[in-house]
């Protein structure tokens, strides 16, 4: 029964732990330092300067997360930088839909590395912006969080 109790502890520990890095956030503004490590100290690794561009983060220390974006860089940022994520950035072109179906009018297609922000999804389809345009984009192959 104890053993039962101890794993049972360390899973539930576990799971928690992992729900906390892994998820995806997106940058607050134009202009995102990325630094080689955890603290204002370190020097700078590069800067981002894509709004709104989704991130995953892979680890956190205090009040930086350690981030990976879809071309595989990756460092630290300040979590005043990031917000909750609703963008997604496409893998692979793309054709984007009037509505939620591949049989409703093709509308504009959208290129690998796009940047699409997310106004709200239904199944496997979201509706997605993108400068002027707005229109439904099939869930596959994309980078980011629709949730």
């Amino acid at each position: 029964m104890l053993r039962s109790f101890i794993f049972l502890a360390i899973v539930l520990y576990s799971s928690s732990v992992f729900s906390e890095i892994n998820y995806f956030l997106m940058l607050k503004n134009d202009k995102v330092n990325v630094r080689y490590g955890p603290g204002f100290d370190y020097p700078l690794k590069y800067v981002y300067k894509k709004k709104f561009l989704p991130i995953k983060v892979i680890d956190k220390k205090e009040n930086f997360r350690r981030i990976i974006d879809h071309k595989k860089n990756s460092g630290w940022i300040h979590i005043s930088q990031l917000k909750k994520s609703k963008s997604v950035v496409v893998l692979e072109d793309k054709l984007v839909f009037e509505k939620n179906s591949i049989f409703s009018k093709p509308l504009f297609k959208v290129k690998k590395g796009r940047l699409l922000v997310v106004k709200k999804c239904v199944y496997e389809w979201c509706k997605v912006n993108t400068e002027n345009y707005s229109g439904w984009i099939k869930l596959e192959s994309i980078w980011g969080s629709f949730d």
